[in-house]
């Protein structure tokens, strides 16, 4: 066993900070694929293709979208 070095208390704390670790990239991508879908700033086509990156890369395709791909919101 790879943690065998470990006891059972360090084993569930790293359980449980995995798991906070994948919900926060979970909530980030849901995050991220909603404000694609309905910011107002991004094109028809554009829109899709950025919703097809953040399903098919998951949070790697959302921290892209954050950082390179989200222009700021237009007022309709």
């Amino acid at each position: 066993m790879m943690l065998g070095f470990l006891g059972g208390l360090e084993v569930i704390f790293l359980c449980l900070f995995g798991a906070l670790i994948g919900l926060a990239c979970f909530a980030l991508w849901v995050w991220m694929l909603i404000d694609c879908l309905t910011n107002n700033g991004i094109p028809g086509s554009e829109k899709v293709a950025w919703v097809l990156v953040m399903i098919f890369t998951h949070f790697l395709g959302a921290l892209i979208y954050f950082f390179v791909g989200r222009p700021k919101r237009k007022t309709a």
